[in-house]
């Protein structure tokens, strides 16, 4: 009875129609082949959807509200805490371009995170890093406000980058 309920969950977690055998962990695994003809055929998103519309829009409209580019410039030479985190951003840039442009689009390695695991890690981190050093940075400047306008800047830099790619 369990090894059934099980089987149904399986189906239910995967998608599975009802007539394909599912192994479980004591069962022997003898000519079971996976069909890819129940795979259903789905439309990809579109590119430019509400959500990244809303992101796009949203970062500029911070962007000219509250003079983010003139705050920057006057604030690069003033503290050490936004050049630490611009230098913590160039390495996690660097680590990411190492990936998407060397790894992937030059030696065709797609799954550049299974063959260097660590790569993917450091670029979390140091870009975690770098936006708590911007955070730091500007604080006098827009005070709790901060966290909130940076991350809108960077949801609507992510939302733009995904429309070229």
């Amino acid at each position: 009875m369990e090894a059934s309920r099980a089987r149904e969950q399986l189906r239910r977690r995967f998608l599975l129609p009802p007539d394909v055998a599912v192994p479980l962990d004591g069962e022997e695994n003898v000519g079971l082949e996976t069909s890819t003809a129940v795979e259903k055929k789905e439309k990809p998103l579109p590119r430019l959807n509400i959500h990244s519309g809303f992101w796009i829009l949203a970062s500029i409209a911070v962007t000219y509200y509250v003079d983010f580019f003139k705050t920057l410039k006057e604030n690069f030479h003033t503290s050490s805490w936004f050049l630490f985190g611009g230098a913590l951003l160039l390495v996690s840039l660097s680590v990411a371009f190492y990936c998407i442009v060397y790894l992937e689009w030059c030696h065709g390695i797609e799954e550049y995170d299974v063959k260097y695991p660590a790569l993917v890690p450091i670029t979390t981190a140091t870009f975690i890093a770098a936006g708590i050093c911007f955070n730091i940075a500007l604080w006098h400047v827009w005070s709790f406000f901060t966290p909130l306008l940076l991350f809108t800047q960077f949801m609507g830099v992510v939302m733009f980058i995904s429309l070229l790619g």
